[in-house]
C-alpha cells in the first residue's frame, strides 16, 4: 500500500509523494540545549526516528535534518543563574541529549545544524522580508508584520484573537500589531550578540528553523515534524517567514505528535511528576532494559494521539520485550543472516498507514508466536529474520537475548558466576532428592531478583 500520513496542514490523511521521486527531505525541530531532555521531549525524537527508518526502507535517498537551538533566552538565564559560560552549557547539554536519545535506540539525523552556525543565513532572510514589506525595524528590533500575509494562520486555523492569546505575545509600543512577532532583537553587552544592519543583537526563535531548513533542504521540502505544542506559534511563524521570503511553498506535509501526560496529569515539577529521560534510565532495575522499554512504551500509543506515561505502561513494555527476547533466545544458535532484510508485508502496511505502531507491535507478538512454533532450521531462520527485521524497523530488538535477560546486575546483587554456582548446587540438591534445599536456592535467587526457568535443555536464568 502507499504511505499515507496525517497532514496537519490539510487535516486529512494524505498519500505521501516526494517532491523529487526517490528522494525525501525531512526537517524536525530539535532541542533547546539548556538542560536534560524530559520524556515529553523524547516522544517526537522517537516518533520521527521510526518515520526516518520507514522512509529509508521505502526510498533510496532520505535527508533527515534535526536542529540544535543553542541561542535562546533559556540558555542565557541558565548561564546567569549558574555562572557557567553559554558555550559550556550548550556543549555539555548537547552531549547529554545525544547520550540519552542514543539509549532510546534513536538514529542520528543526516544533518544536525546549530543555530549559532547559521546567523548569517538568518540575517539574510530577515533582510529579504524587510525588503519585500513583510517585516519592519523598530527600536533595534525587527518584527514580522502578520497583517501583510493574507493567509497567516493556515496551519493552526485560529482566529486572530486566539492566535494572540496562544502566542502569549509581548505587549510592546514598537509593534504595529499585537500579533507581530520578533525576528531580531537587540542584545546587551552581557548577552550573546552578532552584528547586523539593525545593530548588535540575536535572532528570534522562529527564524532559526526557517533559515536552517532553507540551507539544508531548500525552499520547498517534503516533511516538517515536531510536537503538537509547536503548531502555534512556532510552525505557523515558520510558514509565514519562509513562504514570504522565498516566494514558494514551504513544507508539503506537516506531522505532529500528541501531548504527553504523566499518570493522567500534565507533567510539571510542582506536581512531582516531571521526569527526564535520564531519570527513567537511572531508575531502571537493570540498565540493559531501560531505553528499549521506554521506547516501546511510547510506541504503544499512536503518535497522533495524546500519550499518558504510566509506571504500569513501562512494566507492560518490559514484559512485551521479555516475550520477544524469549523467542529469540530459544533460537540463539540459528543463523538468520540473509533473512533479516525481509520485513513482513503486514508490519510494513501498518507503518505505511500513518505510522500505526500499535498495530505493528501486535504483529511482533504474532511473529514471536510463529517463531516459537517453527520447525526445521530454515523455517526458524526465516521467522527469526522476520522478527528481527520488524523489530529493527521500530528501533527494537538490537540486544543479544542473553544480555537482555542477564544484564549487568546491580552492585549489591549476585554476580553471573554466583548465579551459575547456585544453579549447579540446586541441580545437585534435586539429584539427591533434597527438594527443600532446591526450593530454598530458587527462593533465595528470586529474592535477589533472579528468576530460574527449567526446560528440556536445562535451567536458564534471567534478572527480573
Amino acid at each position: 500500500m502507499p504511505l499515507v500520513l496525517y497532514n496537519t496542514l490539510t487535516r486529512t490523511k494524505d498519500v505521501f509523494e516526494p517532491l523529487t521521486p526517490g528522494h525525501v527531505g525531512m526537517y524536525v525541530c530539535g532541542p533547546t540545549v539548556y538542560d536534560r531532555a524530559h520524556i515529553g521531549n523524547a516522544r517526537p525524537v522517537i516518533v520521527f526516528d521510526v518515520l526516518y527508518r520507514l522512509l529509508k526502507t521505502l526510498y533510496p535517498s532520505v535527508r533527515y535534518v534535526r536542529n540544535i537551538t543553542d541561542v535562546d533566552d533559556k540558555i542565557n538565564a541558565k548561564a546567569k543563574a549558574t555562572g557557567e559560560t553559554i558555550s559550556a552549557i550548550t556543549e555539555r547539554t548537547t552531549a547529554m541529549f545525544h547520550e540519552d536519545i542514543g539509549a532510546l535506540n534513536c538514529l542520528m539525523p543526516d544533518v544536525e545544524p546549530r543555530a549559532t552556525a547559521h546567523i548569517g543565513q538568518m540575517v539574510a532572510m530577515i533582510e529579504t522580508l524587510v525588503a519585500k514589506g513583510f517585516a519592519y525595524a523598530a527600536e533595534g528590533h525587527v518584527l514580522f508584520a502578520v497583517g501583510a500575509m493574507t493567509d497567516y494562520g493556515m496551519l493552526s486555523r485560529r482566529s486572530k484573537d486566539e492566535m494572540i492569546a496562544g502566542a502569549r505575545v509581548e505587549v510592546a509600543p514598537y509593534k504595529k500589531d499585537a500579533g507581530d512577532f520578533v525576528l531580531w532583537k537587540p542584545s546587551s553587552d552581557d548577552l550573546p550578540g552578532w552584528d547586523s544592519p539593525w545593530g548588535r543583537g540575536r535572532p528570534g526563535w522562529h527564524i532559526e528553523c526557517s533559515a536552517m531548513s532553507l540551507q539544508h533542504l531548500g525552499e520547498t521540502f517534503d516533511i516538517h515534524g515536531g510536537g503538537q505544542d509547536l503548531v502555534f506559534p512556532h510552525h505557523e511563524n515558520e510558514i509565514a517567514q519562509s513562504t514570504c521570503a522565498n516566494g514558494k511553498p514551504f513544507a508539503r506535509y506537516w506531522l505532529h505528535n500528541g501531548w504527553l501526560m504523566v499518570e493522567g496529569e500534565k507533567m510539571s515539577k510542582s506536581l512531582g511528576n516531571f521526569f527526564t529521560v535520564r531519570d527513567l534510565l537511572d531508575q531502571a532495575p537493570n540498565p540493559v532494559h531501560g531505553g528499549e522499554a521506554i521506547r516501546l512504551a511510547m510506541l504503544a500509543t499512536h503518535y497522533h494521539q495524546p500519550f499518558d506515561w504510566t509506571a504500569d505502561g513501562l512494566k507492560q513494555a518490559k514484559a512485551t520485550l521479555d516475550r520477544l527476547y524469549t523467542a529469540l533466545r530459544a533460537v540463539a544458535d540459528v543463523d538468520a543472516n540473509g533473512y533479516e532484510a525481509g520485513v513482513p508485508l503486514e508490519v510494513l502496511a501498518a507503518l505505511e498507514d500513518d505510522l500505526n505502531t500499535p498495530l505493528a507491535i501486535s504483529h511482533l507478538h504474532e511473529l514471536a508466536g510463529a517463531l516459537n512454533k517453527a520447525t526445521g532450521l530454515e523455517d526458524k531462520a526465516r521467522k527469526k529474520g522476520a522478527l528481527l527485521a520488524s523489530g529493527h524497523l521500530l528501533g527494537l530488538l538490537y540486544q543479544d537475548p542473553e544480555a537482555w535477560f542477564k544484564g549487568t546486575g546491580t552492585a549489591d546483587g549476585p554476580s553471573d558466576a554466583e548465579i551459575e554456582a547456585a544453579i549447579v548446587a540446586r541441580a545437585e540438591a534435586r539429584k539427591a532428592r533434597n527438594f527443600a534445599e532446591a526450593d530454598r536456592i530458587r527462593q533465595d535467587l528470586a529474592a535477589k531478583g533472579v528468576v530460574l526457568e527449567d526446560g528440556a535443555g536445562g535451567t536458564t536464568w534471567k534478572r527480573g
